[in-house]
């Protein structure tokens, strides 16, 4: 006999909200999550954490969702709420993924670690259970989707211009080890130069520079507004002043003067990526 359906809690998140058109859908379609899991990529468990918005609508789901439903973009829809509100995150962090959301050009100068937005799901899962090593598997699992979850819209139909700043040391250490560093330097060759991103690596031989110590990520929105978001290893400040926000870009672009041109930046790729492989 079928176990009863978990009740569910529709208006207490947009997350919850997303599960429960999941469970309408799901259950007028009269699919059990065996039959479901059948008919698109994804485990039973990951469908059934979804449905009772124990976990993030992982990527792709949504898109399969409305392909199986006919939804018409309905799931798209709200995934991109639940990326938006991302209840896992301080409000401050999340009134900055609103703003990237909206942001038509996004620059990023990062000092340690490859950006969120270029991250793979394997670098992304070795930095939260180091930084997180108390978490659940669920609850690293949670992490790196939100984390990857805000990568769609790079791969959307109209995605913002992304400028992206590496210094040497984000590449050379070997997060998560050998093979899991490989596959993320691959992952930053893709976009090294394409229409839309550039990615400049900044070696240690340029020395000391303004930007040393932290990320600084500028974002451009839709309305021609500029803000900043400074961020170290425990915090992170959104920074909306307009004298303070040109300061940090007048920072930025002279830094990205003394970064290597995106074909430069590949080939040190590479090369460290051979040195990987050996």
């Amino acid at each position: 006999m079928a176990r009863p359906l978990r009740e569910l809690t529709p208006y207490r998140s947009n997350r919850d909200f997303y599960g429960a058109e999941m469970r309408r859908h799901r259950t007028g379609a009269e699919m059990s999550f065996d039959t479901l899991a059948a008919r698109i990529p994804y485990s039973k468990s990951q469908l059934h954490r979804v449905e009772t918005a124990e976990m993030l609508p992982p990527p792709g789901l949504s898109a399969a969702l409305d392909r199986l439903f006919g939804t018409d973009g309905l799931f798209d829809r709200l995934s991109e709420l639940v990326r938006q509100s991302q209840e896992i995150h301080p409000e401050q962090y999340r009134r900055s993924m609103r703003m990237e959301a909206r942001a038509q050009l996004i620059e990023v100068y990062s000092g340690e670690l490859v950006p969120g937005l270029l991250q793979t799901a394997a670098y992304a899962q070795a930095l939260f259970r180091v930084s997180k090593p108390q978490a659940s598997d669920e609850g690293i699992q949670e992490l790196v989707a939100a984390r990857l979850s805000r990568q769609e819209r790079l791969r959307s139909v109209s995605p913002p211009r992304l400028s992206v700043i590496l210094n040497e040391a984000v590449v050379r250490r070997p997060v998560g080890g050998p093979a899991v560093m490989r596959e993320q330097l691959a992952a930053v060759l893709d976009v090294a130069d394409t229409r839309t991103t550039v990615v400049q690596l900044l070696p240690f031989r340029n020395g000391e520079h303004a930007l040393m110590g932290g990320t600084l990520k500028l974002m451009t929105l839709d309305d021609g507004t500029s803000v900043a978001w400074d961020e170290s290893i425990v915090t992170g400040v959104l920074l909306e002043d307009e004298e303070t926000v040109c300061d940090c870009r007048d920072k930025y672009d002279l830094l990205r003067t003394y970064a290597l041109p995106p074909g430069e930046t590949a080939s040190f790729i590479r090369t460290v990526m051979e040195e990987l492989s050996a």
